[in-house]
């Protein structure tokens, strides 16, 4: 396998990187999956990844740049899990700006970042006083920076997240969420994980939705078709 053929995955315990690792594994890549705590690397080995083990709350950006040297992506599907403000803006903030940062410095031109569907317009309506509004900024920050980088990206807003198995089907929403115009029922808006790993797979191996972001839902329409 070529060097260039390596995605390398932050947040690589995640639920989501966990089940997106042998997606791409089984679509011809090596996955390197970063994670902080070197207990986890058992669970990331039988997902068939390579453990990277980087705590890139605090690694800087030229610590990450070597790590995606030569990568052919990077996905950044770390976050806090609704942890302190602070370790949100930390995490899901920061070193998401930091990662964008160190791709282009390695010249890593293809960035998938895993944000959310309403992400674009719920600092606007989402109560500063709430506490999921640290979450709402930094995420929304994390998706601003990458649409002004010079990179190849895919920003990918998933609904509530769900452990339900993929049925490789979406609904695609709006930049708000929305799909025809309306708010969709509460249980309209979720996305199973499993999905969204089938999502973060075909867009790295099709070259798709680049520069786009990528709002959707579980939903009747094959990913392929739904996302060129």
């Amino acid at each position: 396998m070529s060097d260039s053929a390596r995605v390398v995955i932050l947040g690589g315990h995640g639920k989501i990187a966990l089940l997106a690792a042998p997606k791409l594994k089984a679509a011809g890549f090596a996955v390197d999956s970063v994670i902080r705590n070197p207990d986890q690397s058992s669970d990331v080995e039988a997902a068939g990844a390579n453990p990277v083990v980087l705590d890139i709350e605090t690694a800087d950006t030229q610590v990450l740049a070597d790590l995606f040297a030569g990568a052919q992506a990077v996905v950044f599907s770390a976050g806090a899990g609704g942890g302190s403000p602070e370790r949100t803006r930390a995490v899901d903030l920061e070193s998401a700006k930091r990662s964008i940062d160190a791709a282009e410095q390695a010249g890593v031109k293809r960035f998938v970042m895993v944000s959310y569907a309403s992400a674009s317009v719920d600092s606007d309506r989402v109560d500063p006083e709430s506490s999921f509004y640290p979450y709402v900024q930094a995420k929304h920050g994390a998706d601003e920076h990458l649409r002004a980088s010079s990179l190849d990206f895919t920003i990918l807003g998933p609904g509530g997240l769900t452990l339900e198995p993929s049925s490789g089907k979406v609904l695609i929403a709006d930049s708000s969420g929305d799909v025809d115009g309306q708010t969709p029922a509460d249980d309209v808006r979720v996305t199973s994980r499993d999905l969204v790993a089938d999502v973060i797979t075909h867009v790295i191996a099709e070259s798709a939705a680049v520069r786009e972001t990528v709002n959707f839902y579980d939903g009747q329409t094959p990913i392929a078709e739904a996302i060129r």
